[in-house]
């Protein structure tokens, strides 16, 4: 049974990929391009307006797997930082100040920097091919 888990691992990493920035690139949909509407939208030039453009173009990079690492590590970095500037002054607990879903997509990219995009992406069919030529 290991010996097929460990076969999958490679899948599961490009899964991971894929799902935790489809979620992220669907906030910056909603904060830049208004879909699914907002309450509220971030004027153009504000801190989430930007935050909302990184998770945007980036979120997409990592979603194909396109320079995934570097993508990643930028939206770890932001995702950080989303942390420590609006969740963290509202008390300690992640639970009690919202911050859950920032702690986990900082740690879901930091991973992604180490481990790479996974075998279905675009980083992994430029690889092949340069070894193919």
């Amino acid at each position: 049974m290991l010996s097929s888990i460990h076969l999958a691992q490679p899948h599961l990493l490009s899964l991971l990929r894929v799902v935790s920035s489809l979620v992220l690139f669907s906030y910056g949909t909603q904060k830049i391009l208004h879909f699914p509407a907002a309450e509220r939208v971030p004027d153009v030039g504000s801190m989430s307006w930007i935050a909302g453009l990184l998770e945007l173009t980036l979120g997409f990079l990592v979603l194909v797997g396109f320079k995934t690492r570097a993508a990643a590590f930028v939206l770890s970095g932001l995702m950080a930082f989303a942390y420590f500037i609006g969740h963290a002054p509202k008390g300690f607990y992640p639970a009690q100040n919202g911050g859950v879903a920032a702690i986990l997509f900082c740690f879901v990219f930091l991973y992604l920097v180490a481990a790479g995009g996974g075998p279905f992406s675009f980083d992994a069919l430029i690889k092949r091919k340069q070894a193919a030529a």
